[in-house]
């Protein structure tokens, strides 16, 4: 969190929420690299968990997303960096070139959720790349989902990690 909290204009990802977490990789990529490949994973599990969501949005009365069987490949030189713009499922809030980058998942009944990466150079060709989730509950049904999900959260979120330094 120490390096996250350099930048005071990323606090606003980290007041008044309910959820937060943040898990910490090194890699030899770029920022713009890793952010693709995390984004571009999407092995046959993903899908099944997503099909499993299907339960729950019926269940829970949650907002329906469009189903993505695969993500697209996303090129590092096609990922946006512009607030408003599209990365796979995500929105772009904001972003700095090769420091950090944070989307917004679509709206949601149940829950707000940020996404981010914070890149710390640790060597000349080694970067250290603080992924954070924020998640802000806006209805009961938020808490209830978040903590069905939150194992399986844990595991996508570190996978897409791994896929993500290897570019």
């Amino acid at each position: 969190m120490d390096k996250i909290q350099d930048y005071k204009e990323l606090d606003i990802y980290f007041q008044d929420v309910d959820h937060t977490d943040i898990k910490t990789i090194e890699g030899l990529v770029s920022l713009r690299s890793f952010i693709a490949g995390m984004l571009s994973y999407s092995p046959w599990w993903i899908a099944i968990l997503y099909r499993m969501r299907e339960i729950l949005v019926n269940i829970f009365g949650l907002t329906r997303h469009e189903k993505t069987e695969v993500f697209p490949s996303i090129k590092p030189e096609d990922l946006s960096f512009e607030p408003g713009g599209n990365a796979s499922i995500f929105i772009v809030r904001d972003a700095k070139e090769d420091v950090y980058w944070v989307a917004e998942t679509p709206e949601d009944k149940q829950l707000k959720a940020f996404f981010g990466v914070v890149a710390e150079k640790v060597s000349n060709h080694r970067t250290r790349y603080h992924v954070f989730t924020s998640i802000k509950y806006i209805h009961w049904t938020g808490p209830v989902y978040f903590n069905l999900i939150r194992s399986f959260h844990h595991i996508v979120v570190s996978s897409m990690m791994k896929a993500g330094i290897k570019g």
